[in-house]
């Protein structure tokens, strides 16, 4: 676990199985030889499943094991320690990837999950994800959510804004239920953890 990019493979997979381009894509600064060769490692830890589809071009999809999504908490015990302790306004010239927040999203609701269960559709620019909550049980996916309880939309910086400590949501457009979304969003932003964090000290 202590590998520089296994969590990190481990966050990118709760959304879903992944084929080795998307997660080349979605692991900025990883090398085609490095992400091979943690990914066969993975699978021989028991950590991955790797399918093999027959098709032309060939298809491979990795997928978490029963004992790696039971990692999700430790990804957000470490996103929720980001929110405490280093969450700023982003320095110029910094790249910030809210699509990485939303897959910590899992960890971070498994672990104090929102009173109320649902699907909430996340939209971010041109990208969607399907966030259930369902009896404890969180599922993340990267695509839209027809018939979702809510949809929240909003371009990237609006969306930093809502996670942040000022929870400022200004920017983002609600449609649908909106309580729902807003307990949604009050257990995913950085000031519902930090006033977790203060009540337990």
């Amino acid at each position: 676990m202590g590998d520089k990019w296994t969590l990190l493979i481990v966050r990118d997979l709760l959304a879903g199985p992944r084929r080795f381009v998307q997660l080349q894509h979605v692991l900025p600064g990883i090398s085609t030889e490095q992400l091979r060769s943690r990914l066969n490692r993975m699978v021989a830890d028991g950590l991955l499943t790797r399918q093999r589809f027959r098709e032309v071009p060939p298809r491979v999809e990795y997928s978490l094991t029963d004992r790696a999504r039971e990692l999700a908490p430790v990804i957000g015990a470490l996103a929720r320690w980001g929110y405490d302790w280093a969450w700023s306004t982003p320095r110029e010239g910094e790249a910030i990837d809210i699509s990485a927040v939303f897959r910590c999203a899992v960890g971070l609701l498994e672990s104090a999950p929102p009173a109320s269960g649902g699907t909430i559709e996340l939209r971010v620019d041109d990208r969607a994800y399907a966030l259930s909550v369902e009896g404890g049980i969180v599922t993340l996916r990267e695509e839209a959510a027809p018939g979702a309880d809510a949809t929240v939309k909003g371009p990237q910086s609006a969306w930093l804004a809502a996670l942040g400590p000022d929870a400022d949501r200004s920017g983002l457009e609600i449609t649908g239920d909106s309580r729902r979304a807003d307990a949604l969003l009050d257990s995913l932003g950085a000031q519902a953890r930090r006033a977790v964090s203060a009540a337990s000290a």
